[in-house]
Order: C-alpha cells, then sequence, then structure tokens
C-alpha cells in the first residue's frame, strides 16, 4: 500500500511539473538552445522602479515607425500617452486631451467611424480619447499579410510573455544568431533562437539606423530594442509607478502606526505587572 501511495503521489508530481513546463513553453521564452540571453537592468524594476520617460518616448517612435505597420495597441487610447506618469505627461496638460504632443500623436492615424447622420461608415482623423485602431480589417487578412502567423496585440505583450522585458528585448536582438544545421525553415519563417520552437514569421523588424530619433540618440539595434521594450513596458503597467508610490506610503503609514501602537501599549500598562 505504501508503495502504491509513493507511486501515486511520484506520478502526480511529474504531471504537475509538466503541466508547469508547459505552460511557461506555451508562454513564450522557452528553450533557447546555445544562445546566451542578454539581461539588463530595467529602470522599473524593484520596489522604487521607475519608468525612463525618455526611453519610453524614443520607443514610441520605435513603435510608430516600426512595429505599428503589424501590430495593434489595442488596449490603450492615445489620451493615455498623456496621463499622469506616462512618457508624454505634460504638468502644464493635467487633462491629456489638451496634451499638443497627444493631439498630434492622434493625429497620424484613421479612425474608422459611423457618420451620425447617415449611418455611413466614414475615415476621420483620430482624437486623444480614440482607442489606437486595429491595423487589419480582420483577422484573415492579419493572416494573410504575415504568411500566415497572426501579429500579435503588442499593448500587453511584456506582461503577458514569460522572461517579460528581456524575453521581448532580445526576441529582437537574437536575429543574428546563427542558425543551426539541423534546424530547418519552410518559406516566410526565420530563425530566432529566443522563440518557441526558434522558428518565427516576422522578419528582424530592426536594423541600424532604421529611425531617426529626434533626440538625436544613436539608433543602433540594441538601443531601438531597448527602447521599444521600455515602452511596451509602460504599456502593460500604466500605473505602475502610482501603485509603487501608494504602496510605499502605506507601508510608511503601517510603520508610524506600529510604533505608536507600541509607545501607547507601554504607557497604558506601565503600572501593571505582567
Amino acid at each position: 500500500m505504501a508503495i502504491k501511495m509513493k507511486t501515486a503521489i511520484l506520478a502526480a508530481t511529474a504531471t504537475v511539473v509538466a503541466a508547469i513546463s508547459g505552460i511557461a513553453y506555451a508562454a513564450g521564452g522557452g528553450g533557447t538552445g546555445d544562445y546566451k540571453m542578454v539581461h539588463k537592468h530595467w529602470h522599473f524594476n524593484g520596489a522604487f522602479g521607475t519608468y525612463d520617460k525618455a526611453a519610453a518616448q524614443r520607443g514610441y517612435q520605435v513603435y510608430r515607425e516600426v512595429c505599428s505597420s503589424c501590430h495593434q495597441l489595442k488596449h490603450l487610447s492615445f489620451r493615455h500617452l498623456g496621463d499622469k506618469g506616462a512618457p508624454f505627461y505634460n504638468e502644464k496638460y493635467p487633462n491629456p486631451n489638451d496634451n499638443p504632443l497627444v493631439k498630434n500623436f492622434a493625429a497620424d492615424w484613421t479612425i474608422e467611424d459611423i457618420d451620425g447622420d447617415t449611418g455611413d461608415v466614414i475615415e476621420r482623423t483620430a482624437v486623444p480619447a480614440d482607442k489606437f485602431p486595429p491595423i487589419y480589417p480582420n483577422e484573415a487578412a492579419a493572416r494573410a499579410g504575415n504568411g500566415g502567423g497572426l501579429p500579435p496585440d503588442l499593448s500587453v505583450i511584456v506582461a503577458a510573455r514569460n522572461g517579460g522585458a528581456d524575453y521581448l528585448y532580445n526576441l529582437m536582438l537574437a536575429y543574428d544568431t546563427p542558425k543551426p544545421d539541423d534546424v530547418e525553415l519552410t518559406p516566410g519563417l526565420y530563425y530566432n533562437p529566443v522563440m518557441d520552437g526558434h522558428k518565427i514569421s516576422m522578419a528582424a523588424p530592426l536594423s541600424e539606423g532604421l529611425v531617426e530619433y529626434a533626440d538625436g540618440t544613436e539608433a543602433t539595434v540594441e538601443q531601438m530594442a531597448a527602447d521599444v521594450t521600455e515602452f511596451l513596458a509602460w504599456s502593460a503597467d500604466p500605473k505602475m509607478e502610482q501603485r509603487k508610490s501608494t504602496g510605499l506610503m502605506t507601508m510608511l503609514y503601517l510603520l508610524i502606526l506600529a510604533i505608536l501602537l507600541w509607545f501607547s501599549y507601554k504607557r497604558v500598562w506601565r503600572n501593571v505587572e505582567h
């Protein structure tokens, strides 16, 4: 009986481990073979971490000029770019709908809308209150335009992938890794050791000098990959800084309360024997 029980426990443990491994693999960041992952220092990590606003601003430029040809930010509205803690927040414009930069960013896009008088579908210039529009009209069109692959939404990509920011950053850098002889690629697929299965339907999105940064920063592949990762880390968790600030104030309050309770306890019971 004891042997059967032990066997059952081992089998159950193996099943759980396999299931967890499968979930981690499916979430992204599976085996990378001989590729050595680059682990950057991200400013937003840690209890007191904050976003690098300059990097996130450059990252939005990379997204707009490179990534937005295929990938949507469906969980974001243009106004979010100007919210407090966002890359383009301006104290002069606490209402992001009034922020001139946000208005200009929105005006770069065209939105499908319904004419209130005729009910016809029309196209108009986007405003800050609009969400980032779909890149393709439907899933079939998205697959057809990307060799059968479906471009993932990028608004929460950093939070959704196992490995987060490091995974996304390395994914964009790993294209230059030499392909092993035992990996066969069909037309429309590219070798990338960071990707699950080491095959990806997206060609290398970045190349040296692909964008011209407004602040004069040199647009190396590493720089652009880091900047767009910083921006997408913010898009995945726009309220991170406010949450950490609230958490810190809560901890300070509880610490002060604990000290006051201790001294109150000592005063109230000072003449009572224990």
